[in-house]
């Protein structure tokens, strides 16, 4: 394989502590290409001469057959490309040429990406660090952890039903019905205290016109069915407990859920608050800060479904350089501040 070597674009790879580009860099590419055999030529811009940290290497690196310096006033990425164009060559640079794409047709083809560490030159890019698939999970599970030994319950069912609109109807109204009954064993059984028949009496009205909330909990894949039969869905188990009132029911995307399986946390109204009582700050590794703020929204929709508030806490993700691994993460929840609806 035929190389053109892009001097200026290596050796400004990994810089000095004085922010100069450096000969080893050179040096490095020259010895992966030795290594893999590889027949190769080193094109240096005029200006690298004066930048470089160590000149007296690179003059006398100047003097090897394989090695051209293009003079001052001529455009040394132009003629690396027409160099490689016409040779059928490949690039050894980092450099994407984006001035160039009108003239010269897939030039990302040509490139050979690298990176340099210990002094070692290896061919393409890097790996990156792969995400802990459950970090999502892990952060959330932290929360309601927090959470709970603040005293604020929260439901944490994770075994998922079959999702279908009926399912979901039959499963609140299951729900439902036996909460009722566990109510009016209770009920029969304080009766036989005088006075608490009257006490009843006074709050039957209030239980009975009191509506449910039911959360409905999905995977995202799973929201707009959900969504799109609330309405029936509130009317059906409304019908079949003979509520006054239907129920509200409010789907949220929630991330212990699996696709096609969902689980519901079933609320009285007065129960239901309006706003998280606290606010998340999520500290993570910089291998991870894209992936969960793009997914923050997620995090919030799981804590309010599962806490039972209207309006999402608000989750602010930032990168902690002491958290260096992919997968680590801190959790600190914040007390007030903005919401997110």
């Amino acid at each position: 394989m035929k190389v053109v070597v892009d001097a200026s674009n290596v050796a400004h790879h990994v810089k000095n502590e004085n922010s100069q580009p450096q000969m080893v860099n050179i040096l490095a590419a020259v010895k992966a290409l030795e290594e893999s055999e590889d027949e190769f030529v080193i094109i240096a811009d005029a200006s690298l001469r004066h930048e470089i940290d160590n000149k007296d290497a690179f003059l006398k690196l100047l003097e090897s057959d394989n090695v051209e310096e293009v003079p001052a006033g001529n455009d040394a990425d132009h003629f690396i490309l027409e160099i490689a164009y016409s040779e059928k060559a490949k690039i050894l640079s980092n450099d994407k040429f984006r001035d160039y794409a009108a003239e010269f047709k897939n030039i990302n083809s040509f490139r050979i990406p690298f990176v340099i560490k210990d002094n070692r030159l290896t061919f393409g890019r890097p790996k990156k660090p792969k995400h802990d698939k459950n970090i999502l999970q892990n952060i959330s599970d932290e929360i309601i952890k927090q959470l709970n030994f603040r005293k604020w319950e929260v439901y944490t069912g994770k075994e998922g039903l079959e999702i279908s609109p009926l399912n979901i109807a039959k499963q609140a109204i299951i729900r439902i019905d036996d909460e009722n009954n566990i109510n009016s064993k209770v009920e029969n059984i304080f009766s036989k205290i005088p006075m608490f028949n009257k006490i009843v009496d006074m709050v039957d009205d209030v239980e009975i016109a009191a509506p449910y909330v039911i959360f409905v909990l999905v995977h995202p894949k799973d929201y707009k069915l959900a969504v799109k039969n609330a309405g029936n869905i509130s009317v059906t188990v409304a019908d079949r407990l003979g509520l006054e009132k239907k129920p509200l029911i409010a789907v949220r995307n929630d991330l212990f859920t699996k696709p096609g399986t969902f689980e519901l946390n079933i609320l009285l109204a007065d129960e239901v608050t309006e706003t998280a009582p606290y606010n998340v700050l999520v500290r993570v590794s910089t291998h991870d800060e894209v992936f969960i703020k793009k997914n923050s929204r997620n995090i919030a929709s799981t804590i309010a479904g599962r806490l039972g508030s209207w309006k999402f806490p608000f989750v602010s993700v930032k990168p902690d350089m002491l958290l260096q691994r992919p997968g680590e993460f801190e959790i600190e929840l914040e007390k007030g501040g903005k919401l997110d609806g």
